[in-house]
């Protein structure tokens, strides 16, 4: 009876469904937050995902769980509206293509018409060629796609796949001979292929996928077994595939999801009615319900994690430093890296420095391969900057004073006030431009409290750098 649960809908269906006695498996990173207990990463007998345009789910896989999770959802509300899909997920079908499009062919299955992309076939595709086709991707009847083809047949899994004259893979992602390590074989015939999933899965857990999948091709075998060729018999199917049934959730479906989500995690009125309207908004949804979170957790600060988290600056992403300077000018220095984000508001950033000229204060020449280092925190009024040359020794480090640093999605922005911080590579520390800063207090283009504040954090700086 186990359970892969993905999508918008995933909160609330785990509940239910493991209220129901459905052992959910494989979960996200948010569902094991969400609930108390581990997930096991074991072989899904179903999958229930949320349709592309987020209006209800599928439910695919062994048929008898596969009806059982189909029966409970569908007591969600009276508008929960079910269908069982004539084109299942993993069906075979001789078939003949009817249209060729710009990126694959229309193909007549007789219960239906699928769409055979060129790349997944071997050969040139023509109208009115026939051929054995499989379905990869089901789609829902409210959607105007057609189930997506591939002319190769397989047995697909989360955790691992059987490819039908393929040969025994023993170095996939599963690592180095897995099989040897599970003590299992895939069908003769058969080559298997690991997925991601299968990295954090549990030898057993692989063992027993493998069994589910010889099974499966298996089943297909025989199906295939002595059977007509596509030209002689098209269309038709060969292999009926697995359970494939699909959801609509309407309007009381969608609250009723509510309430489960309810149970588990902050969750607004309207959640799930939101979030199917648009994936915009479905961000915004998260942003609202992330802070109610905070808030009951008795957090009042400004909730720098939960803005990070839904708009960004995100690792991998770029970060630019906003540099604004007291006589009201700003200057862009560059783009970096975000190597990190943490939830304090701290993130680091890494730039690649073009040769020429001196760092500021610190004297030494700017090199080819040259890294710097910068660390900004939302609301700390000052920043280091660490360089260091291309074999890694630093060349020194640069501490700018600064109003409280706002770390927006792409920017970090404050103004510079002139007194800054340098320690050498040597070791030696000094503070540098007091007199840019009693310049600027002159010319009123910094009062004398913000003065005083960056002498304060300047003196403080330098003490700890010491």
């Amino acid at each position: 009876m186990t359970v892969r649960v993905r999508g918008i809908y995933a909160t609330a269906l785990t509940r239910l469904l493991r209220e129901a006695g459905h052992e959910v498996v494989q979960a996200s990173g948010p569902i094991q937050n969400r609930f108390d207990g581990e997930f096991a990463d074991e072989r899904a007998a179903v999958t229930v995902t949320t349709t592309d345009d987020q209006q209800g789910v599928g439910v695919i896989g062994d048929h008898d769980v596969a009806a059982a999770v189909t029966d409970r959802l569908t007591e969600l509300g009276r508008d929960t509206l079910r269908w069982d899909d004539p084109t299942s997920a993993g069906a075979i079908y001789a078939g003949t293509v009817t249209e060729t499009l710009g990126s694959g062919a229309v193909v007549d299955l007789g219960e239906g018409e699928g769409f055979l992309p060129y790349s997944s076939s071997d050969e040139r595709v023509e109208t009115g060629d026939t051929l054995r086709v499989q379905v990869v991707e089901a789609s829902a009847p409210w959607t105007d796609g057609r189930p997506v083809l591939d002319t190769t047949v397989a047995v697909r899994g989360s955790l691992l796949s059987l490819v039908r004259g393929g040969t025994a893979n023993r170095s996939g992602t599963g690592g180095p001979a897995m099989l040897d390590l599970i003590a299992a074989e895939p069908r003769d015939g058969w080559g298997v292929s690991w997925e991601s999933a299968s990295e954090d899965a549990s030898f057993d857990a692989l063992a027993a996928a493998l069994d589910a999948a010889n099974d499966r091709a298996a089943a297909i075998d025989d199906a295939l077994a002595g059977a007509d060729a596509p030209e002689d018999c098209a269309p038709t199917c060969y292999d009926a595939g697995v359970s494939t049934t699909w959801l609509w959730f309407g309007r009381e479906s969608r609250f009723a999801l509510d309430e489960a989500r309810r149970e588990v995690t902050a969750t607004m009125p309207g959640h799930h009615r939101v979030k199917a309207g648009d994936r915009a908004a479905s961000a915004a949804v998260d942003y609202v319900e992330a802070l109610c979170d905070d808030i009951e957790s008795g957090e009042t600060d400004f909730p720098f994690a939960v803005t990070a988290r839904q708009f960004g600056p995100q690792v991998s992403g770029s970060l630019s430093l906003g540099h604004g300077k007291p006589d009201g000018r700003l200057i862009t220095l560059g783009s970096g890296e975000v190597q990190s984000v943490d939830d304090d508001g701290t993130v680091t950033i890494e730039r690649e420095m073009s040769p020429g000229g001196t760092y500021d204060a610190l004297g030494v020449p700017k090199e080819a391969g040259d890294i710097a280092e910068t660390k900004v925190k939302e609301g700390r009024w000052w920043y280091p900057t660490v360089y260091r040359d291309s074999d890694g020794e630093k060349k020194g480090t640069y501490v700018n004073v600064c109003t409280p640093v706002e770390v927006f999605p792409d920017t970090a922005r404050y103004v510079d006030l002139h007194v800054d911080v340098v320690k050498h590579a040597d070791g030696t520390v000094e503070r540098v431009d007091d007199d840019e800063l009693d310049a600027a207090v002159e010319r009123g283009h910094i009062s004398e409290p913000l003065a005083e504040r960056a002498r304060s954090v300047a003196a403080a700086v330098k003490s700890a750098l010491e």
